[in-house]
């Protein structure tokens, strides 16, 4: 298969913005397993601002625009040197896209991203994909990276989007205020109710589940399968991969 795997910044980060070196050891462990294995991964990390919070010692995510792009500067140099490093122990070889909104609607910058894309996938590297803060302004910005990997799948064809995050799935109610709230495991039809699910953002992140519902809608239109899980657990990705019930799967239309 061709998978989208998207982890947000609250999977590879303490809640002081710094990196969470257990998680991110296994994930890649993972991924590299599973690129053994015969599936193609592509990886769409979050974390550069938080890293950056992190490292810089901000003590908590900026507002002002110039800061943000300041903190991603930095974060994602350690954040790519990271994952270069945890890569390359299991013999695979990481490339950087770094994209804005620009990329994605301009058709000439999107087939030039796609080409990009897919020749890394032919010579057998490991594409790892994020909005390019470091550039981008409210005008411009696709804004999260929920809504950036399900652009990305569905631009690939890609057959399964999984997004990793601090959540186990959609629920009926928001788990935080409803003790009795009850997990949807799958969901073969996005209705106005299940829209009318979704509410809240995370601390280090941007992407609530309103961004991951709007995922859902444009994927499952190509043909993609989207999982809600939590990031926390990474082996559950092999369990996602064999289609076992893992979180929140959105069935692709006509699945």
């Amino acid at each position: 298969m061709r998978i989208v795997i998207k982890i947000g910044t609250s999977t590879l980060a303490h809640s002081t913005g710094r990196l969470n070196i257990r998680r991110i050891e296994q994930l890649c462990k993972v991924m590299s397993d599973l690129k053994n294995s015969g599936h193609e991964i592509i990886l769409v990390s979050s974390g550069a601002i938080g890293m950056g919070v992190g490292k810089l010692g901000l003590g908590g995510r900026p507002e002002d625009i110039a800061s943000k792009q300041a903190a991603a500067a930095v974060g994602q140099c350690e954040l790519m040197y990271v994952y270069d490093k945890l890569f390359a122990e299991y013999n695979h070889t990481v490339g950087q896209l770094l994209i804005t909104g620009i990329d994605i609607e301009n058709e000439r910058h999107r087939k030039n991203f796609e080409n990009t894309l897919y020749k890394l996938l032919e010579l057998g590297a490991l594409p790892i994909i994020n909005e390019n803060d470091t550039v981008s302004t409210d005008e411009i910005e696709i804004g999260d990276n929920d809504t950036l990997s399900a652009i990305i799948a569905s631009s690939i064809n890609a057959e399964l989007l999984v997004l990793l995050s601090d959540i186990n799935g959609l629920y009926n109610k928001n788990p935080k205020t409803h003790p009795d709230a009850e997990m949807i495991e799958v969901v073969r039809k996005i209705t106005p109710d299940i829209v009318a699910l979704s509410d809240g953002k995370g601390v280090l992140g941007t992407g609530g589940m309103a961004t991951k519902i709007k995922a859902a809608e444009l994927v499952t239109k190509s043909g993609c399968d989207m999982v809600i899980a939590n990031g926390a657990y990474p082996k559950k990705l092999y369990d996602i991969v064999e289609g076992k019930p893992v979180g929140t799967r959105f069935i692709k239309e006509n699945g």
